[in-house]
């Protein structure tokens, strides 16, 4: 079983995401904090698999509260849900040892994806941030790897995946099941020996492969 924290300073979003949580058979939501001070008061007291954190509060901020829990709880998987897609408050978030970013406007499944992905070790990043991140990097020389080793299907699920498709998008694009699109997306992180969405979409990026 999952273990949820929630830290949010506005009840109608903590009430949204409980609603949500309990839904999820493979999880369980041990508690609700509407501040940062309190949000690391409950990490130390119920040790969660997972925080889901709100980047403004009034008394600490959600970076803040990532910099006292991650020293302390390093296995923590700290998901920012946040209204704001600054870049800077990104990469600050994602510094400071958060494994996921996504906005709250996202469907429902996508915060469950980001669960998911985190738990398995992938980063996560709301797919409409994935090019903000990526925007105003300077492109390396690309490296001598070619996609030779991918099947033609790989090659169009990791097209898909630097569209920002999530796993279920993909599958019906494609005309699979989410079960399938996600062995396919297994497969080339593994020949490529790339996890998360951002490291995939640079890769793309810097061997041309974005059409």
């Amino acid at each position: 079983m999952i273990k949820v924290l929630i830290a949010d300073d506005h009840a109608i979003v903590r009430t949204g995401l409980r609603a949500l949580i309990k839904s999820e058979a493979t999880m369980n939501l041990l508690g609700e904090a509407s501040g940062g001070y309190e949000a690391v008061e409950l990490v130390e007291q119920l040790k969660p698999d997972v925080l889901v954190l709100d980047l403004s509060m009034p008394d600490l901020d959600g970076i803040a509260v990532i910099k006292k829990v991650k020293p302390k709880f390093p296995s923590l998987h700290v998901l920012i849900l946040t209204i704001h897609e600054d870049e800077a408050l990104l990469r600050a978030a994602l510094k400071a040892g958060a494994s996921g970013y996504i906005l709250k406007r996202a469907a429902e499944e996508e915060l469950i994806s980001a669960i998911n992905a985190m738990l398995r070790g992938d980063l996560y990043v709301d797919p409409t941030l994935v090019r903000k991140l990526l925007a105003d990097e300077t492109s390396a020389a690309p490296a001598p790897i070619t996609t030779t080793s991918l099947t033609a299907r790989e090659a169009e699920v990791l097209q898909l995946i630097v569209q920002g498709y999530t796993n279920r998008q993909i599958g019906e694009e494609l005309n699979i099941s989410i079960r399938t699109a996600e062995s396919h997306r297994a497969n080339l992180s593994d020949k490529l020996g790339l996890r998360s969405r951002v490291e995939l979409v640079r890769y793309a990026r810097e061997h041309d492969l974005i059409k």
